[in-house]
């Protein structure tokens, strides 16, 4: 980083404006309070999400959830509960959740390239009665996280479209990264092997889903 640089940040939103300028009407309203039709619909078909929280003291954390699509299920049009499935027992999320509700959502929608937002306050349940509509394979999550919907807005397609995200041609080849099991070994374990670990990661991924 050069040692100018902190000389050009931009620290106020009059700044910001300036070099940005102002969103028109419609964008700068788009929130909604509540779930429409085209959310729920969206919600119906989507079977990935990102999930953005904090602790007490601000730390942030931003987790994938995947599932079958329409996972996320509505439960009002305020409220709406995500699944939590078996995963490597850190739970970043839920002791955020603990300790500040307030979370963030992006629901993605392969082959769409809009995506839906929203804001809103969480909770942990384990209400096995709620929470038995989301088992999969006869297997009933143990916690659900509920969240209550502060504001919930479509985001308009141009990152997706930039990135080429859908495009048939651009997915890497597999062959181009290293396999999760040689990054395991080169940050965590020194003294392992790669290929031990892909084929324990492999086994829990057939056995440990759901």
């Amino acid at each position: 980083m050069r040692d100018d640089a902190t000389q050009q940040t931009v620290e106020d939103t009059a700044k910001l404006i300036e070099i940005i300028g102002e969103p028109k009407p419609d964008v700068a309203t788009k929130e909604m309070p509540a779930l429409d039709s085209h959310c729920r619909h969206f919600i119906s078909l989507c079977p990935f999400l990102c999930i953005s929280t904090a602790d007490a003291s601000g730390n942030q954390d931003v987790s994938p959830r995947g599932d079958p699509p329409g996972f996320v299920r509505v439960l009002d049009d305020r409220t709406i509960l995500i699944p939590d499935r078996k995963g490597n027992r850190r739970v970043d999320t839920m002791r955020n959740i603990l300790e500040n509700p307030n979370v963030g959502l992006l629901l993605m929608l392969p082959g769409v390239e809009e995506v839906v937002r929203i804001n809103g306050k969480a909770t942990l349940t384990e209400d096995k009665t709620l929470l038995a509509d989301s088992a999969v394979n006869g297997s009933i999550p143990a916690l659900g996280v509920i969240v209550k919907i502060d504001d919930v807005f479509f985001h308009c397609a141009k990152a997706v479209i930039r990135s080429k995200l859908w495009a048939p041609e651009t997915p890497i080849q597999r062959s181009e990264f290293p396999t999760y099991g040689e990054i395991v070994r080169d940050q965590r374990v020194p003294d392992g092997d790669a290929a031990n670990i892909n084929a324990e990661l492999q086994t829990d991924y057939k056995t440990r889903l759901y």
